[in-house]
């Protein structure tokens, strides 16, 4: 073997190493997130104290800087009090890295994911299961966000930004978008004990939030606010090409995660997601359900988007794009009973299904995981928007035809219509 061969292959061998002590790294704080010892994380539990204490930890070991004038992991926290009728007060956890290039260094980017969870579930918690009493363990959502997060804070320790980065963690995200709301209301007040962030918050030039990122499937991922500025959907365009990921883009920066607070105060987001799955909001979202090969590949896409973005000459602009999804917390009086494809994945026309639940309506009616659904009650469905929408105009209690794509087969189920699980 010649000299170069022989470098080629040590190198080689070198990022394998790399990858596997990266996902060693991100599958122990996974475990050490979504364990019973934590309770599901729930703000102002003694979970969520553990979760902050830990999360805190990791960010002075990697030196980098607090945000206020505290001693030790203090330094890292922004306390906050929430609530009406029961009051509660729990953390936003960040950490700042200076950037490199005196020209853009005070301008800063925001890498987030939020930490909290649903506790112990119950009624009106958000659980998918509200009559089951039990430790849900957030593993997906969103301890994989976090685990991806502090190794991105790993990565650019190491190599330096020309701007500034905010590695930002959020509390109670599951109440409301509560701490990256409540950050934004901070950052517009004076606070003589704040420091190493921007003076306020226009300094703030983007954000990059990671929300359940740890069930990839066939390479898919999605990617929202690729409208909010004018170079972003070019940038996740050509990174998604050379990582070979199948990412969907979609323009609006809105959504049930922490960009929103962002978005709608005029700062451009991108917001990373692998999707949905039936174990969402539940117990069953354990660490033993992740893909961490994707979770990998979700870090090493993470790590150029953010890069190109940092080292751009201009600060990004920011683009008013209305939201597309306008159904995104529509009440629905009827489900049928099945996980949609919300990556975009299909290659035909209509939306694809990607667990259909056994006893639910599509499922007693016939309907299978895979199925494309083109029709719902005679009107075209062509994407998780139109699914919605069909949806909110159904009522329990009446047969509907559904008309789907099963491998080349068109086939019209007759779905009998139930209220969903309250």
């Amino acid at each position: 073997m010649n000299k170069k061969c022989f470098l080629l292959s040590l190198a080689f061998v070198l990022v394998l190493q790399t990858h596997a002590q990266r996902q060693d790294d991100m599958r122990q704080a996974v475990e050490y997130l979504a364990s019973q010892e934590l309770g599901g994380r729930f703000p102002a539990t003694a979970g969520d104290t553990l979760a902050s204490e830990y999360i805190a930890g990791q960010l002075r070991q990697l030196k980098l800087k607090p945000i206020v004038k505290e001693k030790k992991n203090k330094g890292y926290y922004h306390d906050f009090t929430y609530g009406k009728t029961e009051k509660r007060t729990t953390h936003n956890i960040m950490a700042v890295l200076p950037g490199k290039d005196k020209r853009l260094r005070n301008e800063y980017i925001v890498v987030s994911s939020h930490y909290d969870h649903l506790g112990m579930g119950g009624k009106d918690s958000g659980s998918r299961r509200p009559d089951t009493l039990g430790v849900h363990p957030g593993a997906d959502d969103n301890a994989s966000g976090d685990a991806v997060v502090l190794q991105l804070a790993r990565h650019f320790k190491k190599v330096g930004s020309p701007r500034s980065i905010i590695f930002a963690f959020f509390g109670a995200e599951e109440q409301g978008l509560v701490g990256s709301k409540l950050f934004l209301e901070w950052m517009k007040q004076e606070e003589p004990k704040r420091i190493n962030l921007p003076h306020d918050r226009k300094g703030i030039v983007a954000v990059v939030n990671l929300d359940m990122v740890g069930r990839m499937r066939d390479n898919a991922m999605s990617v929202s606010g690729t409208g909010t500025s004018s170079s972003f959907k070019e940038t996740v365009e050509q990174i998604a090409e050379q990582s070979n990921l199948h990412v969907t883009c979609i323009p609006d920066g809105y959504g049930p995660s922490d960009h929103a607070s962002f978005v709608a105060v005029d700062i451009p987001v991108l917001f990373l997601t692998t999707g949905g799955h039936m174990e969402y909001h539940t117990p069953a979202d354990v660490p033993s359900t992740l893909n961490y090969d994707g979770m990998q590949q979700t870090l090493d896409f993470s790590k150029e988007l953010i890069a190109r973005i940092a080292a751009m000459p201009e600060a990004p602009d920011y683009i008013n794009v209305p939201a597309s999804n306008k159904m995104s917390h529509a009440k629905f009086k009827v489900t049928l009973g099945l996980m949609p494809d919300v990556m975009g994945a299909s290659t035909v026309p209509g939306l694809r299904a990607d667990i259909v639940v056994a006893g639910k309506p599509a499922h007693n009616a016939g309907i299978r995981s895979g199925d494309v659904i083109q029709e719902i009650d005679g009107k075209a469905v062509k994407d998780i928007n139109e699914y919605m929408e069909r949806l909110a105009e159904l009522k329990p209690g009446t047969t509907i035809p559904v008309k789907v794509l099963r491998d080349e087969e068109t086939i019209i189920f007759q779905v009998h219509l139930t209220p969903p699980l309250r």
